[in-house]
Order: C-alpha cells, then structure tokens, then sequence
C-alpha cells in the first residue's frame, strides 16, 4: 500500500469515516511485520483489536439472578409501624385524666397572670404615649411664645430707635 494513501487512510480512520472494506485494508497492512517506525502505535492498536476479538469468555452465567428478601421484611415492618399507629389512634382515652386536667389548669392560671401582666404594661404604655404628645403639644405652644417674643423685642427696638 502507498504510504500516502495509507495516511489519508488512517486520517479516515480517526475521524471515524472509513469504511469497512477501507478498515480491512488497514487491519490486513498492519497484520505485517514492516510498518514505517512512525506508524508503530497504530500497529500495536491493530494487533490489539485482533488479539481481542479471539478471545472468548468462558465462564458460565447464572441465569436466575438470586432474589433478596429483605424488602420483603421492610415491607411486613412498615406495615406493622402503621397498624400500631392506627391502633394507638383509635384506641386513645376520650377523657382527660385528674392529672391533664391539673396541668391543664395550671397553665390556664399562668397563662392568665402573664396576660394580665402584659395588659398593665399596655395601659402604662398607653399613659406615657398620651403625656408625651401632652409634652409635645407644650413645647409647640412655647415655640409660640418664643415667636411672639421675638416679635415683639424687633418691634420695641425699632421704635425705640426712633
């Protein structure tokens, strides 16, 4: 094979284009002991693909693949987990026991002190906030005065000047 078309070839050949009578060619000139020392990669590859496709596997398949149970046992727990779910549900006391309702009753009681206590602070904030806007409507009607002041003192000095 000419050594130019043997490099179109293998160009071919590595962008996947060649043909398979074309691959044949190249499989057949690599199959020979002389090769170009600048083709010695490819030669090896070709040898390689031919070593390969001799070889057989021989070992025997289990064609019945072995099942696991274990899903088999989660599934019987998880429905256990649901029926004791279930059971614990319906069988609950309608009733409230002396105890339930102690505790019950004492934390109504706290409960209530707590909103009591919040109420007056409420009420305490509501005073500040009323004697604060008492405070601000004061210094509204000094600002007043104090205009009324100035006035007043530019008044007399003009006259005064007179």
């Amino acid at each position: 094979m000419v050594l130019n078309n043997l490099d179109t070839l293998l160009e071919k050949y590595d962008n996947g284009e060649t043909s398979i009578k074309e691959e044949e060619q190249l499989r057949t000139y690599f199959a020979n002991n002389e090769v170009p020392a600048h083709l010695e990669s490819y030669k090896m590859m070709f040898q390689y693909f031919n070593n390969t496709k001799q070889e057989a596997y021989t070992k025997t398949v289990p064609l019945k693949p072995r099942k696991s149970h274990i899903y088999q046992w989660i599934s019987v727990a998880a429905v256990l987990v649901v029926m004791f779910g279930l059971f614990k549900f319906v069988n609950r006391p309608t009733e409230p026991t002396a105890d339930q309702l102690a505790v019950y009753n004492q934390t109504k009681e706290a409960l209530n002190l707590v909103s009591s206590k919040f109420n007056r602070g409420q009420d305490n904030m509501r005073t500040l906030g009323l004697a604060a806007f008492q405070f601000q409507k004061a210094s509204d009607k000094v600002d007043q005065v104090n205009e009324i002041s100035k006035s007043t003192k530019k008044i007399l000095k003009k006259s005064s000047k007179k």
